[in-house]
């Protein structure tokens, strides 16, 4: 998709430290912004004012979704596992079922999420998931399970659609666009670290990507020793 066929963004969730950087980059750009967040975290887009539009409500809401993508050409959507309400879910297939046909989608999720099953996680990593699934849905706090069911239904889907996964975050100035790789495990991801600015820009530039398009992109910080040592091509695609 050209950068001028882009004009107007959805960005759902755009109250978090990611959302609020997603809007920043695409006001940057010059897109027209609507922002979904809960109607008690509205206050935290007050920095924002008069420079977008906001619709306040549960992200899994249809109604609420459908109010909020129309007309947009592209959706950015931070896949949240809030609760045990299948709030993840239930905010991927409200996009999934009312952004426009042709819409560009980019969803946010973690490295835990595999599309093929070629993904190569380390013990620990794997065993620091299990224990954040069980722990979450204890106390009711978090599902995971929920954000890979989300996924599974955007891979399945005809959208054009892209999810990006995201390594351990930190705060910080931009690095730069993130270097990506299709499979965890992969040498130029070993550093596992992404500035949260970032994996914003990375959200707000695949919107105009169309070689992501139908792409999980697992990815890492720019300047990380592993992206130095591994990247190539003009896109930093490892």
């Amino acid at each position: 998709m050209d950068t001028d066929r882009v004009k107007k963004v959805c960005i759902i969730g755009a109250s978090g430290k990611l959302g609020q950087y997603m809007v920043g980059h695409a006001l940057e750009r010059g897109y027209e912004v609507v922002g979904v967040c809960r109607e008690r975290s509205v206050p935290k887009l007050a920095s924002f004012e008069g420079r977008m539009t906001i619709v306040p409500g549960p992200t899994n809401d249809p109604e609420v979704i459908r109010r909020a993508v129309a007309g947009c050409d592209g959706v950015l959507t931070v896949l949240v596992p809030w609760g045990v309400r299948q709030y993840a879910s239930g905010t991927a297939q409200a996009v999934l079922d009312h952004a426009r046909p042709g819409a560009r989608l980019v969803f946010s999720c973690g490295w835990h999420i595999t599309r093929d099953g070629k993904d190569r996680y380390s013990r620990m990593f794997t065993l620091g998931v299990r224990i954040a699934a069980v722990l979450g849905k204890l106390v009711r706090a978090v599902e995971i399970d929920d954000q890979v069911e989300a996924c599974r239904r955007v891979f399945a889907s005809d959208t054009r659609w892209t999810v990006v996964r995201g390594s351990s975050l930190e705060e910080g100035e931009s690095q730069g666009l993130p270097v990506w790789s299709r499979h965890v495990g992969d040498p130029v991801l070993a550093s596992d670290l992404t500035r949260r600015v970032d994996f914003a820009l990375f959200m707000v530039e695949a919107l105009t990507d169309d070689t992501l398009v139908r792409e999980a992109p697992a990815i890492v910080g720019r300047r990380t020793p592993s992206a130095l040592a591994h990247t190539d091509g003009p896109h930093g695609h490892g």
